[in-house]
């Protein structure tokens, strides 16, 4: 009796100290993430200190010279780095874990390539508002992922598969969004331009709130959803075993993710390598268990900072996507050549 008992408390200990180390790093994540959200009002042309921009946001006091500063001028950006990062952080980890690769990124299959060529296209061939540029990125999104699915789909989905034919089509898309802005003029050309590079604070009030909208609507879902994404990290024939409806669940987790990279394409533009390495960094810090809510929140950490660098720290300001590209481009080499030592390219 004791023998079977030891190993049971000895499994058990173990869960409970990974529930405890995720538990604690998503908490202190949390508080990160919170500390850069205010850091992100604080600073600028016009100081405020921490406590006015906590009373101002949350509309605990009424002095209108801080609530203009903070509400109208700094909230919006804060909120769209912060809303467009745990979107990212959610979908990215989603997946990776979904396809079995850590270079399963919706950078690389083509969800934001499709974004950008509707975009793009709306700007330059019928110099759209921001309103419609937002709702062509995420139509575009939506159209590309539905495509790649059925170009992937023979009797399943397989990560390989859906991976190399997202590159193909990403591609395709890029070379279709380069011959767009070459016939562009150079007016439309610029402004295609920045948007391609991705900033927060671009999109309108309409726009920001329907993201806000859907993350909290789809943040609870993925967090639900994350028992079938471990079942289905097992692989097809253990998750059926076990009674998952693997491609239900498979098509669910897709299109959460997809509707997540739309909307916040829609509003910051394709921040490059935010979805790529949001969920490793959560999954290095939290552990197994630290899950899709560690993962937007790193998410959201890198964008807020990003944004705070690309403001504030640097003699010329610059779209938030060249700070990213600058912190992702070395990871995604080192991932490479990580992938490639291990044999697991593919």
């Amino acid at each position: 009796m004791t023998a079977l008992t030891e190993p049971r408390t000895a499994v058990r200990s173990g869960r409970q100290l990974r529930r405890r180390r995720a538990t604690v790093v998503t908490s202190s994540l949390a508080g990160v993430t919170f500390a850069l959200f205010v850091l992100t009002m604080m600073v600028g042309s016009y100081y405020v200190s921490a406590i006015d921009v906590v009373q101002s946001a949350f509309r605990l006091t009424d002095d209108p010279a801080i609530d203009f500063v903070v509400r109208d001028l700094r909230l919006p950006t804060a909120a769209a780095a912060l809303s467009v990062g745990i979107a990212l952080g959610v979908a990215g980890t989603v997946f990776q874990k979904l396809l079995g690769n850590p270079l399963a990124s919706p950078d690389f299959v083509g969800v934001s390539s499709g974004a950008s060529l509707f975009a793009v296209s709306s700007i330059v061939l019928f110099n759209a508002s921001s309103t419609v540029i937002s709702g062509s990125a995420l139509l575009g999104a939506l159209l590309t992922a539905l495509i790649i699915y059925l170009l992937a789909w023979r009797d399943g989905i397989s990560g390989y598969r859906f991976i190399l034919i997202g590159i193909g089509v990403s591609q395709f898309m890029l070379s279709i969004v380069g011959y767009i802005i070459a016939r562009a003029d150079l007016y439309e050309a610029r402004e295609a331009m920045t948007w391609l590079v991705g900033t927060v604070g671009q999109a309108g009030s309409g726009e920001l709130r329907t993201l806000l909208v859907a993350l909290v609507v789809l943040l609870p879902v993925a967090m639900v959803l994350e028992r079938p994404l471990r079942t289905l990290e097992l692989g097809d024939d253990t998750a059926k075993a076990l009674g998952s409806r693997v491609e239900l669940n498979r098509l669910a987790l897709i299109a959460l993710s997809i509707v997540l990279i739309g909307f916040a394409t829609a509003v910051a533009g394709p921040i490059m390598f935010v979805a790529l390495i949001a969920g490793p960094i959560a999954q290095r810090l939290a552990g197994p268990g630290g899950g899709v809510l560690a993962a937007g929140l790193v998410g959201a950490i890198i964008v807020l900072g990003a944004d705070l660098v690309s403001g504030h720290l640097l003699p010329t300001a610059l779209p938030t996507g060249v700070i990213t590209g600058i912190i992702g481009a070395p990871y995604l080499i080192w991932l490479l050549a990580t992938v490639n030592r291990e044999g697991r390219g593919g």
